[in-house]
């Protein structure tokens, strides 16, 4: 029988090594698994964070493991490529860091041995991902098992799979559940044992066959539900021998139909199921990518308490520990390949095993739904090969799951009309109207119009949202960063993408912070602050409770603004969420009435004089808050850029004439601003920012950044400096011309 050896414990770990030592390092640093040697690097700003090959070591005495055939090391996530030695023989190479991989080891092995893995996160033009706005953490930053076997065994091979697959079909009040293991060596005498089992542990179904594939049938099936219902079944597959038991496998496995519909949206077991969810990077503050299961548990408690449908994991393959959670959870699941951003020629063949690696190791899980070909891949254009290469994604997906769909994140300037467009069976797209360009009030119709154009198509929203930290206004405005700003956003977005039934799905981007190394904006470098909740998992933002008065069952009441204390107004706006239907606000005591709010949204006027403690009762809810009347704007709240050559305020900007303060996009609409900008927009056009080429769809999306913070971006994220002397002489040509 397979006994599994975990083998995380005390690896010596160095980045300042060039071969394979052969002998044990005495001078490397001592790791345990999972490690990432990103975790302060890469998320500190500045687009410098290591990137190369790092060397692991780690003894192992063949006395230590199990008796047993066959040995495999397997490794559950090694960013982004690695190689394996044994004893100084190369074993395995393995491109792609986020699935899981194994190596046989046995013939390698003698007495005393030494393990040495060589992790690589350098940037290549084969391995997918090498342009995105997050960092690759590099290390072996998930689990790493030594699995010993028999000579006769259930597959550890092909893909890094599990050695069984079922598919369950509904029929009536029943379930045909067809069950197929892949075994390695089985021999005439050895037999399969197929068991299923309930949730409660009774048995529902048992077949001994010489078979690889079964079907049995469950009676009067319990259905997997979503969030309402996640019902899970459980497979077991022995493999004997006799009367000795040779090998097993696993498996839990859900009972559910589904359908998306152009109209109607998705669709759970004959029940229309809105999903309405986030997306979700795996990394945190200090530990990058290499998670504990409480990461993963705290993540999922969060997101259920939000009260989501869905999960988009994104923008690779997560850990088989958060696909387990998604399951007992209920959560319906977006899973992809990291494809996204920089279509490149020579990198077909990893999307290829990247994808054979993603539905093979997943194909169990009933949270997911559909498969992700891509992410923006058209950033910087379409062309024949980025389309053949959807086709092949496309089309494998179909074969190797039948059962599934397959979809889409396009970016936003996309052309409805591109042919990439047409590949997949759903589509998905990512607009931030209101963020980087536009305004909120544009993207429900954008969805209109692209219903209207393709009615076959289901559409749905794969990434929305806008920055916010700790920093406060009452008169919020678009890339301020503000907590103020970020909560008004996805008030509007929620009441446009919600009311519109037939989007199939929406997912805001993101539910946490993330690490994004190039980013130094919002006075935080190094991260991306579209979340929710913040980096370390220690704040839920307000916008994550207007999202919990839409999605959430659990009765609360949420005071806005608890971080934004001092005020300076008179009279000032105090938000309210819950998802009761009537909410009364308390000043220091007195009502300030009790209000209604379809949109779960309630806003109260509340006069600002000396100390003001708020109190919202909702039902038997009850929420406190502190506001506190001052004379001058508390410049604590107000935004500034980590070394910034001008913040906003600093800059002049006369009643009726254009600033630095100004949109891009409006000065460019202006004859004498576009002919002022044609010089600096000609020296971006085609440069690198982060590995974005800075072509004209890129430009486009820009327009609704200001120009100061378009132009500190620059300054971060490529090559092109502006002095303070620079900027105030261009905000002096801009004071003179006219809106």
């Amino acid at each position: 029988m397979r006994q599994i050896v975990n083998f995380n414990k005390k690896w010596a770990f160095t980045k300042n090594a060039d071969h394979v030592p052969a002998t044990m390092p005495q001078r490397w640093d001592f790791v345990t698994l999972p490690h990432s040697w990103n975790t302060i690097d890469g998320q500190d700003g500045d687009n410098d964070f290591y990137r190369g090959t790092c060397y692991y070591a780690k003894e192992l005495l063949k006395s230590s493991l199990p008796e047993a055939d066959q040995y495999y090391l397997e490794f559950n996530g090694a960013n982004s490529s690695a190689d394996v030695y044994v004893n100084g023989k190369h074993l395995a190479h393995h491109d792609g860091g986020y699935s899981t991989w194994r190596v046989n080891i046995t013939e390698a092995l003698e007495m005393q041995n030494l393990i040495v893995v060589a992790v690589d996160n350098s940037a290549n033009e084969t391995v997918y991902p090498q342009m995105a706005d997050f960092t690759f953490y590099g290390g072996l930053y998930r689990n790493v098992n030594i699995i010993a076997v028999a000579d006769s065994h259930f597959d550890l091979d092909y893909y890094g799979g599990p050695g069984i697959q079922v598919t369950p079909v509904i029929e009536g009040a029943n379930a045909k559940v067809e069950i197929e293991v892949y075994v390695t060596n089985k021999k005439e005498e050895q037999t399969l044992v197929y068991t299923v089992k309930d949730a409660e542990g009774n048995v529902v179904a048992n077949v001994s066959s010489d078979d690889t594939k079964v079907e049995v049938e469950i009676e009067n099936v319990h259905l997997w539900h979503g969030r309402k219902d996640p019902y899970l079944y459980r497979a077991e597959v022995a493999l004997v021998e006799g009367t000795e038991v040779i090998d097993g496998v696993c498996t839990r496995f859900g009972c559910r139909t589904f359908e998306i519909h152009p109209d109607n949206g998705f669709i759970l077991n004959g029940e229309e199921y809105p999903l309405r969810g986030v997306s979700r990077h795996q990394d945190r503050w200090g530990f990058g990518n290499a998670l504990l299961p409480e990461h993963h548990e705290e993540d999922m408690d969060l997101i259920c308490e939000m009260g989501a449908t869905t999960i988009r994991l994104a923008h690779y393959q997560h850990d088989q520990y958060f696909y387990d959670l998604c399951d007992e959870r209920g959560l319906v699941i977006w899973a992809e390949i990291p494809y996204i951003s920089k279509h490149m020629p020579t990198g077909r063949e990893n999307t290829i095993s990247q994808m054979r690696e993603l539905v093979v190791q997943n194909y169990n899980h009933p949270s997911i739904v559909v498969w992700g070909l891509s992410n923006e891949i058209t950033i910087n254009g379409s062309d024949d090969d980025l389309i053949e290469n959807h086709k092949i994604l496309n089309d494998m997906c179909h074969e190797m799951d039948p059962t599934r769909l397959t979809t889409i994140a396009c970016v936003s300037m996309c052309d409805l009309n591109d042919p990439y467009v047409q590949i997949p069976d759903v589509v998905s797209y990512n607009h931030y109207f209101g963020w980087y360009g536009g305004d909120t009030s544009m993207n429900g119709p954008w969805f209109d119009n692209f219903h209207k154009t393709f009615p076959n198509i289901p559409i749905g929203c794969s990434e929305y949202g806008c920055e916010a930290l700790n920093w406060h206004s009452s008169e919020p405005f678009q890339g301020d960063y503000t907590e103020e700003y970020q909560a008004y956003y996805h008030e509007e977005l929620i009441k446009q993408l919600f009311s519109r039934k037939y989007m199939w799905a929406t997912h805001v981007w993101n539910m946490f912070d993330f690490g994004a190394d190039a980013r130094n904006e919002g006075g935080e470098n190094g991260q991306n602050h579209k979340g929710l909740v913040t980096f370390d998992r220690k704040y839920k933002k307000d916008s994550f409770y207007a999202y919990k008065a839409w999605l959430s069952d659990e009765p609360f009441v949420h005071i806005c603004g608890k971080r934004y204390v001092d005020r300076v107004e008179d009279v000032t706006k105090v938000t309210v969420y819950s998802n009761q239907p009537q909410v009364e606000l308390f000043a220091n005591g007195e009502s300030l009435g009790v209000k209604e709010a379809a949109d779960h949204f309630f806003y109260f006027e509340v006069p600002n004089a000396g100390v003001t403690e708020l109190v919202a009762i909702a039902g038997d809810c009850k929420d406190e808050s502190v506001i506190r009347k001052v004379e001058e704007f508390n410049e604590a709240y107000r935004l500034k850029e980590e070394g910034a050559i001008l913040n906003w305020f600093d800059i002049t900007a006369p009643e009726g004439y254009f600033s630095l303060n100004d949109k891009l996009g409006d000065i460019l609409a202006n004859p004498a601003g576009a002919a002022l900008f044609a010089g600096i927009m000609g020296n971006v056009a085609g440069k690198q920012a982060a590995g974005f080429e800075m072509n004209e769809g890129m430009m486009q999306m820009m327009g609704g950044f200001t120009v100061l913070r378009l132009l500190t971006l620059m300054g971060g994220m490529m090559d092109m400096k502006f002095t303070k002397e620079q900027l105030l002489a261009l905000n002096d040509q801009l004071n003179q011309i006219k809106k």
